[in-house]
């Protein structure tokens, strides 16, 4: 779930509803905290100036868009980050909360934890 969107529900009741847009940075995050991989040079279009800042669109897992933004090319070393094609973008929600539970664990059962029952 979104950040953003989890603050907005958090203490809503049931049948809860709520509009509204969350900005792009509380949507998925700082971009530059995105996970790095480092890749060949072999792994882009021969053709293509690869320059700190550019940003390209790559098949991810499952057939999913992701965005590789050029961090540093070093020889035939590439570094990208990974982003959300969504990253920097506000995102439009409207929700309506159907069910609430509660977020804690279960709590273990006597022998579970090798204690005697209450009587």
């Amino acid at each position: 779930m979104l950040p953003g969107l989890e603050k907005v529900l958090a203490g809503l009741e049931k049948s809860a509803k709520r509009d509204g847009v969350i900005k792009a940075k509380d949507a998925f995050g700082n971009p530059s905290m995105h996970p790095l991989k480092k890749m060949k040079r072999t792994e882009f279009p021969k053709d293509v100036k690869l320059v700190a800042g550019e940003q390209f669109v790559a098949k991810g897992a499952h057939d999913m868009n992701v965005v590789l933004r050029i961090e540093a090319v070093s020889g035939d070393d590439v570094d990208v980050r990974l982003v959300h094609p969504l990253a920097e973008k506000d995102i439009k929600y409207s929700v309506e909360v159907v069910q609430v539970s509660d977020p804690r664990p279960p709590p273990m059962p006597a022998q579970a934890l090798e204690l005697e029952e209450d009587p």
